[in-house]
This record gives structure tokens, sequence and C-alpha cells, in this order.
């Protein structure tokens, strides 16, 4: 069976069991439940705590895990990212006292508090920075710099509105835009069953941004209607009973569905349906 080490907890463990179930695999009810077999699929879930997956693939344990880019980077683990699967992203950033850094530069000979040591000192060796120290903190990283412990802070930002109160704004570029990440030990060859797995996750992935559009057009405007639908391939046509008009049925950007609506009918498309894709292979 393929070993898959998925987050037991935490912004990552729903919305992974979600991609999974969609994928068709069986996923646990009891969240007591450590481990789920799926004989089925020949897979096995091992639910883990999310910063300890990266640290279980590498010691080869497990094949593969589900788990932050962030958290994978931090664990210093022999990884390698398999597949990105676009949820719970979010930006590393500095941040310091307002008008005291600028740059990566001003980290230097300053203590840095942040909850990803691994992730900052990886970051500051590839600037040659070199911090007075990195202090590591499980939550609450913005109270750091008030309380005296450290001078600049290494954290996630949304909005800026916690660091804000805490009188600390964010400078430099980012350390890190993360995102839910598909990983396997980089130091051994792929394991059998990786392939499937990653057709399906993928297929959720294209069946989550893409929708299939249907609609009538006039012959004479087909040529121009595709081109506005032109899928992933080519769209499919097909005559209709008034042989002066075809069906079309395309792939579209989900993210696109309404402008691409509005430009078919302006046209003079007729009928136009949206159906989501549950599934798909491409």
């Amino acid at each position: 069976m393929l070993r898959i080490a998925v987050p037991n907890k935490g912004s990552l463990s729903e919305p992974a069991a979600e991609m999974l179930r969609e994928a068709g695999y069986r996923q646990r009810r009891d969240p007591r439940e450590l481990v789920l077999a799926d004989p089925d699929n020949d897979v096995e879930f091992f639910f883990l705590r999310p910063r300890d997956v990266a640290v279980y693939v590498g010691a080869g344990t497990v094949d593969v895990g589900i788990t932050g880019r962030d958290l994978m980077i931090d664990s210093g683990a022999s990884d390698v990212e398999h597949l990105s699967l676009g949820f719970a992203r979010s930006t590393f950033r500095f941040a310091a006292p307002v008008g005291t850094a600028s740059s990566v530069d001003d980290v230097a000979g300053r203590r840095v508090a942040t909850s990803y040591p691994g992730l900052v000192l990886a970051h500051l060796g590839e600037h040659g920075v070199e911090p007075a120290a990195v202090v590591h903190l499980d939550g609450a990283v913005e109270t750091a710099v008030r309380l005296g412990v450290a001078d600049v802070i290494a954290d996630v930002v949304e909005t800026g509105t916690t660091l804000r109160a805490a009188g600390l704004e964010v400078f430099g570029d980012p350390l890190l835009v993360s995102e839910a990440v598909l990983i396997r030990n980089g130091d051994l060859p792929e394991p059998e069953g990786l392939d499937v797995l990653t057709r399906r996750l993928q297929g959720v992935l294209t069946a989550r941004e893409y929708v299939l559009m249907d609609y009538d057009c006039p012959l004479e405007l087909v040529e121009q209607a595709v081109a506005v639908t032109p899928g992933l391939e080519s769209p499919t046509v097909s005559p209709l009973h008034d042989r002066s008009w075809a069906a079309v049925r395309a792939m579209v950007p989900r993210s696109q569905t309404n402008r691409v609506m509005d430009t078919l009918y302006d046209l003079g498309a007729r009928a136009i349906l949206v159906t989501s894709i549950h599934a798909c292979r491409l």
C-alpha cells in the first residue's frame, strides 16, 4: 500500500481530507483515528501533526504526505515538493517597529522571533545575513518585540492588522509564499502508486478550476464562438435538428464563467448552460 501522511488537525486538515474524498479515497469519521486503511484504492493514511508530516516523509516512514510548503522547508528534511494543492495559501514576511528596517540586510545583528526558525535561517543564509539570534516561539510572535525578546519578527501576514496594532510594519520581500503541497522523499525513488494519487489530485484541481459550458450557436458564428471558448484541446461542436445551429461544449475557467457567458450572448449564442465538474482526467 502507498503510505500517505495527512495533517490530523489545524487549517490543513479538513481541506486535505476533502480533497482526498473528492479524489475517491476513504477518510476517517472519527478524529481519534490515527491510521486508516483504504484497501480498495491500495493506500493507507496516517494522521499526524502537521509539523511532523515532513519529518516522517524525510525519514522514509511514510511514502508521501500533505503539508505546508513552509513546514516542509522549516523541517530541514530531505523532502521535495511533488504537487501544489492550491489551498492554505499564506505569505511570510519580516516585520519590525515602524521606521527601523527596510530590507533583509537590516536583520543582520538583530534578534529574530519566529515559529519557523529553519525557514528563517535558510532564507537569511541565502542572502548572506547573520542575525544575532533566532528566537523560536510557538505563537503570538507579534508581541515578541514589545516584550523585549526580539528586535524583528518573521511571521505569516494576511491583512497586517495585528502587526500594526503591535506597532510593527512589514519590510523587505516575502520570505516565502506558502500553500499546501504533496511531498515525497527526495533521496528515494518515486513510490509505487504515486502516479495514480497524482492523477487523481490533479483531476480534483482541474475540476475545481474549470466548469463545463454548453451553448447553442448559429453556424455562421461558430468560429467566433469557439475562439471565445477554445477548451483545453478543442471544443465539441455538434449539429442540432435545426441545421442552421450547432451545439458547442467546452471547458471554461471557473473564474471567467460570467464574462464568457456575456460575450457569447452578445455574439448571438443562446441556451448557455454551465455545469460543475466533479472529477476529470486530462
